[in-house]
């Protein structure tokens, strides 16, 4: 049975994308794809569990005030509201006679979130019964199960509809974690700070906000120049993000001309999420073997060292004082370190004081080489083990908590080859069989016990990631860090938002020179979610001020405004721009470039380049990365032409 929450929308047009779920991710999804793709969105919730029929009507009315409080901090400039674009309905289950009710026949995508794995199965099949045609969306946290599910569900559109596109079969299902989605903004969180970015064949790329360097001049564009921040950005006096019309507005996509003439005024640029770390920390975090150093401690192979220089001096002046033989004159030496030589009762005074001394010598010997034979044996029985954080690293993440999403957010972090030291109170955490497999240093203990952090060397590290389950357990941690280093980066996902907020505020205040993030793992899943209703040729969307500008990859064939057309002739500025080429074989490629090659299991022979050289003539049976606003980006798909008349907000 279903029940509308809202008198106002009707019938949703076709086209229109459903969103099913019970928790904070189906209310960010459903905002994003209103806010930022302008879609008509169905949301679906199940009815409240108390019997009082006002609780469920109020839960309504705060959950679709806050949708709407969200798109109406987008509004365009025209003032144009987004009322109506977001339609509540309640359902206990979903059926094949609920999804029908909801619009399913007609809806272009549907989103299944449900905290439960089984929920959204069933969910699943019944919907690609009813609609053989639709986009399913689905959120699993069994990895295996979901890579069966998506080839289930593909092969079941392709028996009903035989000529269905092999493109459009491609991308009718997606299986989605929140911990795999939210996985590359937290890592871009830890390593520079932001979470506007976005992934594309394994690569991070994030927008950077330039302020203007000065008259005459211009800043490094990076890999492309995105956009001309409006005039009053920089303005104390100004309005930021101002929408007034001419040259105050934001130019997204500009021409090279037009960056140039734009001085005084700050720009958004486009670059590789990067970490630099120190020498030291790279060269160790990389070794594969064991090193001495790891074998021996520093104290035992300084006393080696000593006795051996003791035993050379001592050979030395045995071939002085016997003229013996220099080789002669060592044996002698070791057998009288090892008490094994005649004592030298008729000979000179100089040899009876050097046997004496090698005697002594060799007792001293014998503890050193016994503990360092029960030093190494140590070393290669814990090999297969956890590391310890080597000595000396510095510049380096410290990642709190080896659950679902620290788990994620490691292979993330590594795949950048970014040097990570983990912290872990629970031996059989889930992610440490990774680390174990990876050879990360890995802390066994609980992060807010003095000496922990410590020994992850927090006074040196880069940045602190707290991704523990328990939300006192991060801002202690947190806390403790900060008086450790004050300047020390820091992000925490923490589940309560008013109390993220808090936090937020807080430690912004009492540490203004430190940069500090809060982040929670729906608002961070959510962009991925929704770009796979759009399509996987949606990899993501960055903000410009109250402006967006998405990311896409598409087939350059059956587009006739880049088919035949060079790089320079394809740009449309305002509209489109294209940033790359994936150079890998039609037959190669990933069907999803938001996905890294690791989560597929397989190696790609080619990669993206960015760097395009103007008079490369697009072909075919390329694909290539571009970045274009929303209406540039309608009118290169030739599709959804209700957007082409919101011109203000593109």
């Amino acid at each position: 049975m279903i029940r509308c929450s809202q008198p106002a929308p009707g019938v949703p047009r076709p086209g229109h994308m459903i969103v099913c779920g019970d928790d904070a991710l189906a209310e960010r999804l459903a905002a994003e794809l209103a806010t930022v793709y302008r879609e008509q969105v169905t949301l679906v919730v199940p009815p409240s569990r108390r019997p009082d029929a006002t609780t469920g009507r109020a839960r309504a009315a705060a959950l679709l005030g806050w949708i709407q409080t969200a798109m109406n901090r987008t509004e365009g400039p025209n003032g144009s509201s987004l009322t109506g674009r977001v339609r509540l309905l309640e359902a206990a289950v979903l059926d094949e006679a609920a999804l029908s009710g909801m619009g399913a026949r007609e809806a272009a995508a549907l989103a299944l979130v449900h905290d439960d794995d089984e929920t959204n199965i069933h969910a699943a099949l019944a919907a690609r019964r009813l609609n053989p045609r639709l986009r399913l969306v689905i959120r699993l946290y069994n990895r295996k199960l979901g890579q069966h599910l998506e080839e289930l569900l593909d092969q079941a559109a392709a028996l009903a509809v035989p000529g269905l596109d092999p493109e459009a079969l491609d991308t009718s299902t997606t299986v989605l974690s929140d911990a795999d989605t939210a996985a590359p903004a937290l890592a871009a969180t830890a390593v520079a700070g932001t979470s506007k970015i976005v992934q594309a064949g394994g690569l991070l790329l994030r927008a950077v906000e330039r302020t203007p360097p000065g008259h005459g001049r211009i800043a490094a564009p990076g890999l492309c120049t995105l956009a001309v921040l409006s005039s009053t950005t920089n303005d104390p006096a100004g309005s930021e993000g101002s929408d007034a019309s001419g040259r105050e507005a934001p130019i997204l996509l500009p021409d090279d001309d037009t960056v140039t003439a734009a001085t005084g005024r700050g720009t958004v640029v486009l670059e590789t999420v990067t970490h630099t770390a120190s020498r030291i920390a790279q060269r160790r975090l990389a070794r594969r073997g064991l090193p001495l150093g790891s074998l021996f401690s520093r104290r035992l192979r300084w006393s080696l060292a000593g006795l051996l220089g003791c035993v050379l001096g001592m050979a030395v002046a045995t071939w002085l004082t016997t003229d013996e033989h220099p080789l002669h004159a060592a044996y002698l030496t070791l057998l009288d370190l090892f008490a094994i030589g005649d004592p030298a009762l008729d000979g000179p005074a100089a040899r009876q004081v050097l046997q004496l001394l090698a005697g002594l010598a060799g007792l001293l010997l014998l503890p050193v080489l016994l503990a360092a034979v029960l030093e190494a044996l140590g070393t290669f029985r814990t090999a297969s083990a956890l590391r310890r954080p080597p000595r000396g690293l510095s510049g380096h993440v410290v990642l709190l908590g080896l659950g679902k999403v620290g788990t994620r957010v490691l292979a993330r972090l590594r795949e950048l080859d970014i040097p990570v030291v983990c912290v872990e109170e629970e031996p059989e955490a889930r992610g440490i069989p990774l680390a174990r497999r990876l050879r990360v240093p890995t802390v066994l203990g609980d992060a807010t016990q003095e000496g922990v952090l410590e020994a992850a060397k927090i006074h040196r590290a880069h940045s602190l990631l707290a991704l523990t389950s328990h939300d006192t357990t991060s801002l202690e941690a947190a806390l403790y860090a900060r008086s450790v280093k004050p300047n020390l980066r820091v992000a925490l996902r923490l589940y309560d938002d008013a109390f993220a907020t808090a936090v937020y505020r807080t430690l912004r205040a009492a540490h203004p020179r430190a940069l500090t993030r809060s982040r929670s793992v729906s608002s961070l899943s959510a962009p991925a979610f929704a770009g796979a209703m759009m399509g996987r040729q949606v990899l993501g969307a960055i903000p410009v001020e109250r402006r967006v500008l998405l990311f896409a990859a598409l087939n350059v064939a059956g587009h006739p405004r880049l088919e035949g057309r060079t790089i320079a002739e394809s740009f449309r500025p305002g509209k489109w721009r294209v940033l790359a080429l994936d150079t890998a074989e039609p037959d190669e490629r990933l069907p999803d470039l938001a996905a890294t090659p690791a989560n597929h299991g397989v190696e790609r022979p080619g990669g993206l380049v960015w760097d395009l050289h103007p008079g490369y003539v697009l072909r075919p049976e390329d694909r290539v990365v571009l970045a274009a606003t929303r209406q540039g980006l309608a009118e290169l798909l030739g599709r959804q032409p209700w957007l082409g008349t919101r011109t203000a907000d593109a």
